[in-house]
């Protein structure tokens, strides 16, 4: 399970221009500018994944620390893939001390539910309750599918 692999939340370690180039080729965010990843990055409590120096993984947490807070743009690069990176981020954020007693953490995923669910997220009870707001232009970009633009 990647043991040669550290995680850092110190964002003066973040490979930004790495970030940008997963995130601008992921399907929930396709072209995003770099100034949005910027911005993403600057306003949230973001994790990195390293071997050797070389990030090659990524998450973000956005929250109130309070009693919302919202699981964003999980990366592994693709050599480091298969091995519970991914989960191993996301468990991360979840034993932090930031994040205990929050009520409710939310993310939106197309593919990764096997990732998501062994770590207890699972389907609103609900669903009807859950709505969003996509900005047209990106809502356009994405050709009609139903996807959140923080996935």
């Amino acid at each position: 399970m990647h043991a040669d692999i550290t995680l850092s939340d110190d964002p003066v370690r973040l490979d930004r221009a790495r970030i940008h180039g997963w995130l601008a080729s992921s399907y929930w965010s396709p072209g995003i500018a770099r100034a949005l990843v910027d911005r993403a990055i600057d306003g949230s409590h973001c994790l990195g994944a390293y071997r050797n120096g070389t990030q090659v993984g990524f998450a973000r947490m956005i929250t109130d620390h309070a009693t919302f807070a919202w699981l964003s743009d999980v990366w592994v690069d693709e050599a480091a893939r298969g091995a519970g990176l991914a989960r191993r981020m996301v468990q991360w954020f979840l034993d932090h001390p930031d994040f205990q007693g929050i009520r409710r953490i939310g993310l939106t995923t197309l593919d990764a539910h096997g990732v998501y669910a062994p770590l207890g997220f699972r389907s609103p009870r609900k669903p009807d309750r859950y709505m969003e707001r996509l900005d047209p232009a990106f809502d356009t970009l994405l050709n009609g599918e139903e996807t959140s633009p923080h996935d």
